[in-house]
């Protein structure tokens, strides 16, 4: 561990009171270890600026005494992007204090929130304001909108609305520098230039550290009805999602494909949790219908579709909740897999995506590949099928300790991520690079998408001390 200058941390000390300036390992704790407790970083101190202009004066004394700074929001992040590396040279900074709604004008349909802000504080803002903040994943209650910027978080609406990116309007961030960026402009059009803002989305906190957003709203939706379908295989899935988008248009706003396994594994662990059919069966899709008119207009549509499909004998089964219980019921089983997963130990995570008429092609030929190289290995294959983004994850053969089968990981992904690029696919859909997936990055990116986002890393970060060891 480096030993930085002392007058650094008495400048951190000074700005932001003692109290947020936190050194005493126990303090730190929470803030170094990855959501999955896989890795524990080390740190100098873990700094917890309340403001804009603390955020600015913090990230010019790591300028100055040139001490690299890992930006954190809720720290849920899955690739190793918001902890620090073993050197214990950096702070971490967190923004869990910038944490305002800002303003909220549901005639421009926006709403302007500090970083800091939990997802879920933000949909409830846009709720009470008559309107709807359509971004949702598992770690809504404890994810912050400035990590959901920083890997542009995708979750299980993106199909109607789209990324983090498309729900931006505008951004603040802290340069490098220290000088604040005041992009907060809730336009729709405006075509001066080079989008900054898009520069800093995604970009893990490597270019600058996002403090403040200006994102979309939409309307509230009448009603939303959700159904479970029983399907024979992954190319039958995607001929129901044709049908679905031919018939539901926009409407359709949910598209979650779960195998077998998925739920065997949450019938197991969470046996509470309702089991819609009698038989097995080898997929499932969660369907989700947002109508802009009425309950029985969304009810309708999704009951016309479903015979459809039915009778085209693309499913072979389907349930269609009846009540509030029921779809939350229904969502449970979705959400629960990777809890489920967890419980039931250790395993591999690939987030992927693919063209999605690719898909089932996928699936059908990388499933082989792996079982021949690792025998009785089991797949956890799920997501948001409707945007081409799947959550491939690989769990241990019965009786295999986790350090053995965890051994394998470099195999497992390289088998992945190759048949993942045979398709004209990406090696991270939604969860980002970060310090996990920075070599596979190197092996699947052209020399010269490489060498352009380096002269980006450069120019905007020529002391290198934004994020460092981080997508490149």
């Amino acid at each position: 561990m480096s030993h930085p200058d002392p007058a650094f941390l008495a400048h951190c000390r000074a700005a932001l009171g003692e109290a947020f300036v936190l050194t005493g390992e126990a303090d730190m704790a929470p803030f170094l270890t990855d959501w999955r407790g896989r890795f524990t970083g080390r740190a100098l101190a873990v700094l917890r600026p309340a403001s804009v202009e603390q955020v600015a004066g913090l990230v010019r004394a790591c300028a100055r005494w040139q001490v690299p700074l890992v930006p954190q929001g809720g720290n849920t992040g899955l690739v190793l992007g918001s902890v620090p590396d073993a050197s214990g040279s950096a702070v971490v900074l967190s923004l869990a204090r910038l944490n305002r709604i800002r303003l909220v004008d549901p005639v421009n349909r926006t709403i302007s929130v500090d970083a800091g802000c939990i997802l879920q504080h933000v949909q409830e803002a846009a709720a009470e304001a008559g309107c709807l903040f359509p971004l949702s994943l598992a770690a809504e209650g404890s994810c912050t909108i400035g990590g959901n910027l920083s890997t542009n978080a995708g979750g299980t609406a993106v199909l109607r609305y789209g990324n983090t990116r498309e729900l931006c309007l505008g951004l603040e961030v802290v340069t490098p520098q220290g000088e604040i960026w005041s992009g907060l402009r809730g336009l729709r059009k405006d075509n001066t230039g080079y989008d900054l803002r898009d520069l800093f989305i995604g970009a893990e906190g490597t270019l600058g550290v996002i403090t403040g957003a200006v994102l979309k709203l939409h309307p509230q939706p009448k009603a939303c009805i959700t159904a479970l379908a029983a399907l024979p295989t992954p190319a039958a899935a995607l001929r129901l999602l044709t049908l679905m988008q031919d018939h539901c248009g926009a409407s359709l706003t949910g598209f979650e494909l779960m195998s077998r396994y998925c739920l065997e594994l949450v019938a197991t662990h969470f046996p509470q949790l309702p089991k819609p059919f009698a038989a097995q069966h080898a997929q499932y899709v969660l369907l989700e219908l947002s109508s802009s008119q009425s309950e029985a207009h969304a009810v309708e549509l999704l009951e016309t579709s479903i015979g459809a499909a039915l009778e085209a004998e693309i499913i072979e089964d389907a349930v269609v909740a009846a009540s509030v219980a029921q779809s939350e019921g229904l969502w449970q089983l979705r959400e629960h897999i990777p809890l489920a997963q967890a419980q039931a130990g250790k395993n591999i995570k690939h987030d992927v995506s693919l063209p999605i008429s690719s898909i089932a092609d996928f699936i059908d030929s990388t499933g082989p590949l792996l079982q021949q190289a690792f025998p009785g290995m089991q797949l956890v294959c799920f997501g948001h099928l409707g945007d081409g983004n799947l959550h491939y994850n690989v769990a241990p053969p019965e009786g295999t300790s986790d350090q053995d089968f965890l051994a394998n990981q470099d195999a497992i992904n390289r088998i992945v991520h190759d048949s993942v690029d045979s398709f004209g696919g990406s090696i991270s859909a939604e969860h980002g690079i970060g310090a996990l997936k920075r070599d596979e990055l190197a092996r699947y990116k052209s020399p010269l998408e490489l060498s352009l986002m380096r002269a980006i890393k450069t120019a905007l970060d020529p002391l290198g001390i934004m994020n460092p060891g981080k997508i490149l």
